[in-house]
């Protein structure tokens, strides 16, 4: 693409925020679009052998003086005898009465997965994929526009999600058994097994960011014998999106093209019995026939190239 070619307009729904990698703390960002119900914030990382506290905060606004509303802070401490949490609501420079949960499910040293659910009412909070609390909004949701972190923590990575596309009325985001890697970025082409195959309910998820000369992404399903199935492939060359099949034949996803350089994006394929169905930044689009014992063989691997 030109520098003078301008993208596509894509509808908001499809525009997803870039995850963040390895932030300095203290780290305060903007949220994309705000928050709303269903929608989902990621936190990885490490909590220190030495960390006393450390805290998350959705706020209203990113002032330093005054100090904004914070409409949700997740306060974890690790320096009591017994750690717990604390969730509180900062409004016109005033605490509001803490809110305690005992039992932390976080260590001293040890990993961690922390998602944040925004429902209608409250905030659910899942730590390493276990429900830990939830806590009832006192501001209202439209308010928060900006995440701040804040303490003794070291911050893997940042994710901004949506709802689950495949599910109807879902809230909750697709299960996945994600590669953990020291460094986030893969080299591609790359290809890497499924540790327990492929089977429906099955989620595969891949995030990245287009580089500035693509020609095309390509995400393959295939089995020990090298036999690929099915082909996930976007053309930069005319601009489409399509599954390939073994002969070679293409089959057009009617969607909103949204590989472009420097933009981030999200696939998500969910296995199901008789085929695959496809999601784009959070967005269903369909989904395409396949053979039960070809789905069964292609659990071998799967790989992805990225010229």
């Amino acid at each position: 693409m030109s520098p003078e070619e301008k993208l596509d307009p894509l509808p908001d729904n499809f525009i997803l925020q870039p995850p963040v990698f390895y932030p300095v703390i203290p780290y305060v960002t903007t949220i994309f679009g705000g928050l709303h119900t269903g929608k989902m914030v990621m936190l990885q990382g490490v909590v220190p052998q030495n960390a006393l506290r450390f805290q998350v905060d959705f706020q209203c606004g990113c002032s330093v003086q005054p100090r904004p509303d914070i409409a949700i802070h997740f306060n974890p401490r690790f320096h009591t005898t017994k750690p717990h949490v604390i969730c509180n609501t900062l409004h016109g420079g005033r605490w509001q009465a803490e809110a305690r949960w005992p039992g932390l499910a976080l260590q001293r040293g040890a990993s961690f997965l922390i998602l944040f659910l925004f429902g209608n009412e409250a905030v659910k909070v899942s730590v390493n994929g276990h429900h830990f609390l939830h806590y009832p909004y006192r501001l209202p949701l439209s308010r928060v526009d900006t995440l701040g972190i804040f303490g003794d923590i070291l911050v893997k990575a940042v994710g901004f999600l949506n709802i689950n596309p495949f599910m109807e009325g879902g809230r909750e985001y697709p299960v996945g058994h994600p590669f953990l890697l020291k460094n986030p970025r893969l080299e591609v082409p790359c290809s890497r097994a499924l540790p327990r195959g492929l089977w429906p309910g099955q989620v595969i998820i891949v995030r990245g960011l287009v580089l500035q000369e693509s020609k095309d992404f390509t995400l393959s399903l295939r089995d020990r014998s090298a036999y690929v199935p099915v082909t996930l492939r976007a053309s930069f060359t005319d601009r489409t999106l399509a599954w390939i099949s073994p002969w070679g034949r293409k089959k057009l996803i009617l969607a909103p093209f949204l590989f472009y350089p420097q933009r981030f994006f999200e696939v998500l394929l969910l296995c199901h019995e008789g085929g695959l169905k496809l999601a784009l930044n959070g967005q269903g689009l369909g989904a395409t026939s396949l053979d039960q014992r070809a789905l069964e063989a292609a659990g071998a691997s799967d790989q992805w190239q990225y010229p």
